[in-house]
């Protein structure tokens, strides 16, 4: 399969401790588009989503071997700078982590630390990266209030427009609506459709029906290992491995 590669994994593996949670892992994800990381509880979706933009490094007792290519460069042998790195890289988490400040403080919190102090510069980011996010309209008079006021969903989308706000390459997000309401997991999905245009969106969900809506393209993990990579069209109506099959048609969970 011939794809346009943004950030590629070559022969990675992961142990923590004496388990081993990635097993050899080999993928390139392509650019501008939403690949979907599917599969039961356990099998490594996150800890794969960590090594991406070297979080996994948090964890006690982590050793890794192997490349995390962006733009073919390996981000374990040639990334010092962390803060560099997760710039290019924006990571929305399964639940909102708003900054304890402001609304308006919580978005360009990444444009003051990479430098932009222009107000008039901050305001109209603020603006854009917020109606990206699909929340400008519920909170344009009330920028100042104190970001812990929204709601949980409002909270999510304030967190996708701080990531955005510092232009990264590459979205992360993990599990990113399973603790949202159905009208804001509705508007991430729709921001997802948009940004897509412009970014390399890589997914981890446990929800099916919504990889079927969104993914581009699907990677099916079962213990630590990638079983099958493919459009997601594919995947879903003609899997190639018996594993996808069961998991797809829920004899797997």
């Amino acid at each position: 399969m011939q794809i346009n590669p943004h950030l590629g994994i070559s022969q990675l593996n992961v142990h923590i401790g004496d388990q081993q949670i990635l097993k050899n892992i080999n993928i390139n994800f392509p650019n501008k588009a939403i690949t979907a990381i599917i599969g039961p509880s356990g099998c490594g979706k996150t800890t794969l989503l960590k090594t991406m933009n070297r979080l996994i490094e948090n964890s006690r007792g982590v050793n890794i071997t192997g490349k995390v290519l962006i733009n073919g460069q390996n981000i374990y042998d040639d990334y010092e700078d962390l803060t560099s790195l997760r710039k290019k890289m924006g990571l929305l988490a399964q639940r909102p982590t708003p900054l304890p400040m402001s609304i308006y403080a919580n978005v360009v919190f990444g444009l003051k630390l990479h430098g932009i102090k222009d107000e008039k510069i901050l305001q109209e980011k603020a603006e854009k990266y917020l109606r990206i996010a699909s929340l400008w309209d519920e909170v344009h008079d009330r920028m100042r209030d104190p970001a812990s006021k929204l709601s949980i969903g409002q909270q999510q989308r304030l967190c996708l427009a701080r990531g955005l706000a510092i232009e990264p390459e590459i979205i992360l997000c993990d599990e990113p609506t399973s603790a949202l309401d159905p009208i804001s997991s509705k508007k991430i999905e729709e921001s997802f459709n948009e940004l897509k245009q412009e970014y390399t969106i890589i997914l981890v969900t446990h929800i099916l029906r919504q990889a079927r809506r969104l993914a581009d393209y699907v990677v099916f993990m079962y213990l630590g290992e990638i079983i099958e990579f493919g459009p997601a069209k594919e995947i879903f109506e003609n899997p190639k491995e018996q594993l996808t099959k069961e998991y797809i048609g829920g004899l797997i969970s």
